[in-house]
């Protein structure tokens, strides 16, 4: 396990970027195999393409906009003391969070070939649940995160982290848009 780790921080070392995409891609990958498996029922038959979709969102942009949110956030905001730490968590969680949540449904509204009001609707219906579902998981997650892990190995941690939250993601990113229903009176 050892040998695992010193080639994947050499690689790190050599090729962060590509390294950090590779990284999410496995990380959205299997988190989209185990909401198929385990999450969904076993009425539906495994979509290869809903997971080729996935894990391209996390090669194409979660490990690349990771890296340099990321870096950008600890350049700004060196160290490690609770207000730093704070300010981070509040930073990545009120406008990051959004502007990743915008990112992951147009990159699959994109992928699937869906329209610019389908996107629209989507954004109106699930950003809502996808931000606040996530300060459950991510707010404690960033907490450790900023205070104690180094950060060149953040997105290695966040993408640990995110295989369970992509279940959560896989799920919502690929449920239907009903349409509102009208009051009657």
């Amino acid at each position: 396990m050892s040998g695992i780790w010193a080639r994947y921080n050499a690689m790190l070392e050599a090729q962060p970027l590509l390294t950090k995409a590779l990284t999410s891609l496995t990380g959205f990958t299997a988190g989209d195999i185990l909401a198929q498996s385990f999450i969904e029922g076993s009425d539906k038959p495994y979509d290869a393409m809903r997971t080729l979709r996935l894990g391209s969102f996390g090669f194409f942009i979660h490990g690349t906009t990771g890296h340099y949110f990321y870096g950008f956030l600890d350049s700004k905001l060196p160290g490690t003391k609770p207000i730093t730490v704070a300010t981070k968590v509040a930073i990545d969680q009120t406008i990051w969070n959004p502007i990743f949540g915008c990112m992951f449904f147009g990159y699959l509204n994109l992928v699937e070939g869906k329209s610019f009001a389908d996107y629209q609707k989507k954004i109106q219906t699930d950003l809502k649940t996808a931000v606040m579902g996530s300060w459950a998981v991510w707010v404690p997650a960033h907490t450790i995160n900023f205070a104690f892990i180094p950060s060149s190995q953040r997105l290695l941690y966040i993408n640990t982290i995110q295989i369970g939250y992509n279940v959560f993601l896989s799920f919502l990113g690929n449920k239907g848009v009903d349409e509102p229903e009208e009051k009657k009176e």
